[in-house]
């Protein structure tokens, strides 16, 4: 905050200062992201990062078509960015998923392989039930027809190695245990991109307004340190991960586990509990100490069914989302584990369900 204070744009010292700090930070996001510095932008949000990605690549793509194919269990802001394009007389594509959320590949195939594929979207795990997504493979198919990939790396940088064959990649600091507020894109050089936004000097013309500094570098420092710590603290988060996933069936009746339970995500599980409405069940377990979320990931304010749950085919009612932080503890899980089952009771029992 003190040193990095000044509009990295400008000459005087301590802007200078300004501008080395944030250079130095795109170099470390980069080098931790599997890109070139010059490849990074800083956005306010991942949700910017996503809406600059889509629309950005698809402005600069117009020529080659405009025809855009995402999965059908893509964050919101994929999703939103991909009902705009439609809106602007562009095509979509959603491709359908399997029962454990991941996408259907050979219908990803046949998709971007449709004349006038001008992008394609995937996500490397899924935000809601942490399924991880065949990237490398998607984007081998990409690569074959010419169609750059979009990446949706929020619920992975900093846990998980980045897949291979993004042509843009996105992501978002708060996940990885940086500041809310900085947001990542990675525009591969060679990408065609244009910001359909009026035009702006900064961030390599992609991302118009002025950087915070203060939150880049420390979005910077979050996610050396949480790379470095990745492979350890990954093991026992999904240690913990595989109890509850083993657990909950066992001591709540009539539940769905969902999710791939090996190629996941290390920190998410999600199960659904039948005869359970999924606000009392939130506010339960609110009151007994546990912050988890229910419905869909995106528009959890309003606990609609889940958009990913319902492309998926499974059971959508008292849907409960655990997100394990870094520090959570078997203590923390075990104590979950025991209050789970009679806050399930109480609500099927007041719902008038034996």
């Amino acid at each position: 905050m003190d040193a990095g204070w000044a509009d990295p744009a400008r000459l005087y010292g301590q802007a200078r200062r300004a501008h080395l700090l944030l250079e130095q930070a795109r170099t470390e996001v980069a080098e931790a992201l599997g890109a070139r510095p010059d490849e990074v932008s800083f956005t306010s949000s991942g949700t910017q990062a996503v809406h600059l990605g889509v629309l950005g690549t698809l402005h600069g793509r117009r020529r080659a078509g405009r025809h855009l194919v995402t999965s059908a269990v893509e964050h919101s802001s994929v999703l939103h960015a991909a009902a705009v394009h439609e809106g602007e007389d562009g095509t979509v594509s959603t491709v359908g998923v399997d029962l454990a959320g991941r996408v259907d590949l050979a219908a990803f195939g046949a998709a971007v392989a449709m004349e006038g594929t001008a992008l394609a979207c995937l996500q490397t795990a899924n935000h809601e039930v942490g399924t991880l997504q065949p990237v490398e493979r998607a984007a081998a198919i990409c690569r074959e027809h010419g169609v750059p990939l979009l990446v949706d790396a929020a619920q992975s940088a900093g846990r998980l190695p980045i897949p291979q064959g993004w042509s843009v990649l996105t992501a978002s600091a708060h996940k990885w245990g940086g500041p809310a507020g900085v947001g990542v894109l990675a525009v591969r050089k060679g990408t065609r991109f244009r910001s359909f936004l009026p035009e702006d000097e900064r961030e390599r013309r992609r991302v118009p307004g002025f950087e915070n500094v203060p939150a880049v570098v420390a979005a910077a420092a979050a996610l050396v340190a949480v790379k470095e710590e990745a492979e350890r603290d990954n093991a026992r988060l999904s240690a913990l991960v595989d109890v509850i996933r083993e657990r909950v069936p066992q001591v709540v009746p009539d539940v769905e586990v969902i999710g791939d339970p090996v190629d996941r995500a290390p920190h998410i599980v999600t199960f659904s509990c039948l005869y359970v409405d999924g606000e009392a069940l939130l506010t339960e377990l609110d009151k007994a100490g546990f912050a988890v979320s229910s419905g869909s990931s995106c528009t959890a304010s309003t606990l609609r069914p889940s958009h990913v749950l319902e492309a998926m085919g499974v059971l959508t009612h008292g849907n409960v989302r655990v997100s394990l932080p870094r520090g959570a503890s078997a203590a923390e899980v075990d104590r979950f584990l025991t209050v789970l089952p009679d806050v399930v009771r109480r609500i099927r029992q007041d719902a008038g369900v034996a």
